[in-house]
């Protein structure tokens, strides 16, 4: 069984195709610039070089044509036909309340998904763009949606509420959805797998720290809180998003400096968070080296991230009870050593006892790897995401027809040798880029 995934971004589309029965990825690749020109796609098959292919694609639907090219191609392709395909798995940012697992898409859940534009107008267009695209293109085949927010839909009211007029969450939605569901998902299955306990008998949490991040509260295997809220703009510090504020700011700069709600909403997205404190930098890389040279800001930036994700670990503590584990993931999470050490500095006698040996080490590193002391009564990990696992397992679950058993029989993300062989292979190639650079 073979499993195309698709990610559609308002300018790109991000895929692999999945082999389930060998339990290994075939190829993965991206379509950059889509819409904006000078378009093109970047094919990665393991064991080879990758293969970049200049092609303009004015729309997804070329982009995707370009996709399905690629992947049956006789040279650099990894199928021979379309028709080896047994479904395609899209991620859809945002499902609302209305779905809480994946689904078959049909013409009632795409109206849903853009019933639910308002929610998230960067995100769900795109991948309504792409998901129509591709059932144009390939109408034979079933396409599944897995929406980012699905996991997140055990939170209780008491959590997902805000304390404003109850009305406006009845007409109008306004509660707390979160985001980076399918990585959360897949990190805390991994983390009950490594601490060797019943995914449904764990309590985690679990950072998502990329240039966008979350923190989860899981209990008992499931969520019961998430730092982003009604949009992703809540919560945690990020590249370019502030993460919590007093909304009091918000009509107090519009005041000050005249500028129109949609400009300042503009600038706590895309211009705050670490860009806003450094002044010039979004990539924690960048942000160290200049910390390191003294810069104060990017000193600063650094002492504010982590601390920030040291106050949401305490009250998901306080809110859990019982912690068996942190885990840390995304580019930050997976690489940044020093956010994770500032982040768990003096957090000792809650029972968090970082090797920072170990934390160092894991920086060499491309795969799941314990960065606390053996003796550390709450283990912490570092554990690469694979948000397209999840998309994979989802459609096989649903064509095997065994969606709907209970969730123990699902997301056992068994990380065969081959898993680790390939993210290292990744990684040397990763460093190479840069020593050339």
């Amino acid at each position: 069984m073979k499993i195309l995934t698709l990610n559609c971004g308002s300018s790109s589309v991000k895929y692999q195709v999945y082999d389930w029965d060998k339990k290994r990825p075939l190829c993965k690749g991206v379509v950059e610039r889509v819409t904006i020109g000078n378009s093109f796609i970047l094919h990665e098959v393991p064991g080879r070089d990758p293969v970049k292919i200049d092609h303009e694609c004015p729309d997804h639907k070329v982009a995707i044509e370009l996709v399905i090219n690629t992947i049956t191609d006789p040279e650099y392709g990894v199928i021979s036909s379309v028709k080896e395909i047994n479904a395609v798995s899209h991620r859809v940012v945002h499902g609302g309340e209305k779905f809480t697992k994946s689904v078959i898409i049909n013409e009632e859940v795409i109206q849903t998904f853009k019933e639910l534009y308002p929610l998230a107008p960067l995100h769900n267009p795109a991948n309504v763009m792409g998901i129509e695209a591709a059932m144009k293109l390939m109408p034979d085949i079933p396409h599944i949606a897995v929406m980012d927010t699905a996991f997140l839909q055990t939170m209780p009211k008491h959590t997902y509420l805000y304390a404003v007029p109850y009305e406006w969450y009845e007409k109008y939605g306004v509660r707390k959805y979160g985001f980076h569901g399918t990585s959360h998902l897949y990190v805390s299955r991994r983390a009950a797998a490594l601490l060797k306990k019943d995914p449904h008998e764990v309590n985690l949490i679990t950072l998502h720290i990329g240039n966008g991040a979350s923190a989860t509260a899981i209990k008992n295997g499931k969520a019961y809180d998430h730092s982003m809220g009604f949009t992703p703009l809540q919560g945690l510090i990020m590249g370019t998003r502030s993460g919590d504020i007093d909304p009091a700011i918000i009509p107090y700069i519009i005041e000050k400096t005249g500028m129109s709600l949609k400009e300042v909403m503009d600038i706590l997205n895309k211009k705050s968070g670490i860009l806003g404190i450094t002044g010039k930098y979004t990539d924690r890389r960048d942000v160290e080296i200049a910390a390191a040279q003294g810069d104060e800001r990017a000193i600063l930036a650094i002492e504010m991230e982590a601390y920030r994700i040291k106050f949401y670990i305490g009250a998901y503590m306080a809110a859990l009870g019982h912690v068996d584990a942190i885990v840390f993931t995304a580019g930050v999470g997976e690489k940044g050593w020093i956010i994770r050490e500032k982040s768990l500095e003096g957090l000792e006698k809650l029972g968090i006892i970082l090797d920072k040996e170990r934390n160092r080490e894991a920086m060499s590193r491309n795969h799941e790897f314990i960065i606390s002391t053996d003796d550390s009564p709450v283990k912490v990990f570092v554990i690469p995401t694979d948000e397209e696992l999840v998309l994979v397992e989802d459609a096989v679950a649903i064509l095997e027809g065994r969606y709907d058993v209970p969730e123990k029989f699902k997301y056992s993300f068994e990380s065969p040798d081959y898993v680790n062989e390939f993210r290292e292979e990744q990684y040397r190639k990763e460093l190479e880029k840069r020593k050339k650079s």
